[in-house]
């Protein structure tokens, strides 16, 4: 968020465990990134805590039924320009979305 900020660019934060993403908003992310499907459900400790294994996370489909129920686990953050977007990590990537 700062180096958005710091360039004067106006953004929403949508807090995602608060309001997490329907089918739809998880289609439409997926739909705007450049990355595989997979890149967007991170593979941390609680990912290996629920026992799940990246080899089942990698259409579309399964990457929204799996955020669907632990929304905990998507890969943020995704910021969005327009109809495109990306994941922002590191976070200077945000950066290729305001060239």
């Amino acid at each position: 968020m700062e180096l958005l900020r710091d360039r004067g660019v106006e953004f929403d934060v949508v807090p995602y465990l608060e309001t997490p993403p329907d089918r739809a908003a998880l289609r439409r992310i997926l739909d705007a990134i450049p990355d595989p499907p997979a890149d967007l459900v991170r593979k941390d400790k609680r990912f290996g805590e629920l026992g799940l294994d990246p080899a089942d996370c990698t259409t579309k489909k399964a990457v929204i039924d799996l955020l669907v129920e632990h929304p905990e686990l998507m890969q943020r953050p995704v910021v969005f320009r327009g109809e495109r977007a990306l994941i922002a990590r590191p976070a200077e990537k945000v950066l290729e979305l305001l060239d």
